[in-house]
């Protein structure tokens, strides 16, 4: 299990969000600088124990209705080949010095590690607590023995999220910009093979769940 270190980062992770969010294709409030405030998120962790997989959740409130993000990060503590354009930037850690941080969705270890949580392979872990699961992440999966093979994707930023497409025939959507369900997500969505949601916090203090991620049969 990865261990969670409460020490000083430089710059934090909210002020790295704030100047790549505005990049991205899926960042839906303007060309104003975000407003962000941490709303929640979870862990993986990486078998072989060097790289950080986290997935945070977000929300800007530099508008009247704000935005809610998912953003899936790793933390290296060196480059990654040939992952420039997915580079976040870097940060001073207190422990383990200096970090470089990816947009995780093209760094194939937490891909790998995304699909073996839907396959149920391994479980989401607290954000902040070290070996504690999050009982606030479900999944589910009814594809049989695909996620189980090479895990290597194609990734694509569009304005409605990220595609990550596998050789056997799937497609995993992720949401970036998140949408609360009104009675919480469905087990699984109509017209999908897999799922991962979870829970964050709103503006107003209450509780939201929703959908994070969705599997479907590749068109």
């Amino acid at each position: 299990m990865a261990v969670i270190h409460h020490t000083t980062l430089k710059p934090t992770k909210l002020e790295l969000l704030t100047s790549w969010l505005p990049t991205r294709p899926w960042y839906r409030d303007g060309a104003g600088e975000p407003k962000l405030a941490k709303a929640g998120g979870f862990r993986l962790d990486d078998p072989e124990g060097e790289v950080g997989i986290e997935f945070i959740v977000v929300t800007d409130t530099s508008t009247t209705q704000p935005t809610t993000y998912l953003v899936p990060l790793t933390y290296r503590g060196a480059p990654l080949d040939g992952a420039e354009h997915a580079l976040v930037g870097t940060m001073e850690h207190g422990v383990l010095g200096r970090r470089w941080v990816y947009d995780g969705l093209h760094d194939r270890v937490l891909t790998a590690q995304l699909l073996a949580l839907i396959d149920g392979r391994v479980q989401a872990q607290a954000q902040s607590i070290s070996d504690t699961p999050d009982r606030d992440v479900t999944r589910s999966y009814a594809g049989g023995d695909h996620l189980r093979t090479d895990p290597t994707t194609a990734t694509t930023d569009n304005q409605d999220g990220t595609e990550l497409t596998t050789p056997h025939g799937v497609t995993l959507h992720v949401h970036r910009a998140l949408r609360p369900a009104p009675d919480g997500p469905s087990l699984p969505p109509q017209g999908t093979t897999g799922h991962v949601a979870g829970a964050w916090d709103l503006p107003d203090g209450t509780r939201a769940q929703g959908l994070f991620a969705v599997l479907r049969p590749t068109p």
